[in-house]
């Protein structure tokens, strides 16, 4: 299925985002990847997928709240702006500030299929990136030091197989690493302390709808008991499988775009 990319204003911001046919599926990429990250998903499914603001070629304004409500009021305005009333979700890493809309609206949801995402669940502990990232001024440091070559370096613990992630892959995120995007990271991770990452997830058991949850066991950012903890939180038909991979896991099992495609149907 062909890919088309496309320029909207959305709540004020200039959203780049790619659609696929008319299916009305959300895909919602973490970080520090954007819509792209779901192109194999799109060509076989179908759907709409945005770059969240600050990533990406959307807007990076200084002024936007980047945190989980600031995203979830984005995703809000962006579903209403694509026409998508009811849809599919489908969530990987911080993408899951998706999760915040669909509780807040958990009529509008058919199917739900999460990847590994921020546990917004009790008894979370950062990973290392992380916490250095929500340090005032190490994280800046962090930043502003970092170059495509550590990238790459860093990379290497983040997927199953031997060796750093692919090169295509990093040569997408290194291209609009810029002040940007740094900056919405930063403003994201420290806008979520333990008890904000609960807070968000306290109404997930009203969420009935049929979700797949693809959790990996070699994820070193986020545990494989979370994967556990969040089909328990859930209110529908979950569906739980832990998956040989890291934490892109698709790039470990590309077999996976087409179980996924299989659940939505």
């Amino acid at each position: 299925m062909d890919v088309a990319e496309e320029r909207t204003q959305v709540a004020g911001l200039e959203t780049h985002w790619r659609r696929a046919g008319d299916a009305p599926i959300l895909y919602v990429h973490g970080v520090p990847t954007a819509s792209w990250d779901w192109l194999p998903f799109l060509e076989r499914t179908g759907g709409v997928a945005p770059d969240l603001p600050g990533f990406g070629e959307s807007a990076k304004p200084g002024d936007f709240d980047y945190s989980i409500d600031g995203y979830d009021r984005f995703l809000e305005a962006f579903a209403d702006s694509a026409g998508l009333d009811r849809l599919s979700l489908v969530v990987h890493d911080w993408g899951g500030v998706g999760l915040a809309f669909a509780q807040r609206f958990p009529e509008r949801i058919e199917r739900l299929v999460m990847f590994t995402c921020v546990p917004f669940l009790p008894g979370y502990r950062w990973h290392w990136v992380a916490r250095t990232w929500r340090r005032r001024g190490l994280g800046e440091l962090f930043m502003g030091t970092s170059t495509k070559w550590g990238f790459k370096q860093i990379s290497k613990q983040s997927n199953a197989r031997p060796g750093p992630l692919p090169d295509e892959f990093l040569d997408r995120v290194w291209r609009h690493y810029d002040h940007g995007t740094q900056r919405a990271i930063l403003r994201l991770y420290r806008s979520a302390d333990a008890d904000v990452l609960a807070r968000h997830g306290a109404r997930l058991g009203e969420l009935r709808c049929p979700t797949l949850i693809l959790w990996p066991t070699k994820d070193p950012y986020i545990g494989p008991e979370f994967g556990q903890r969040y089909a328990d939180a859930l209110g529908g038909d979950v569906e739980l499988e832990m998956v040989e991979a890291g934490h892109w896991m698709w790039l470990d099992r590309p077999e996976l775009v087409e179980r996924v495609a299989g659940f939505l149907g």
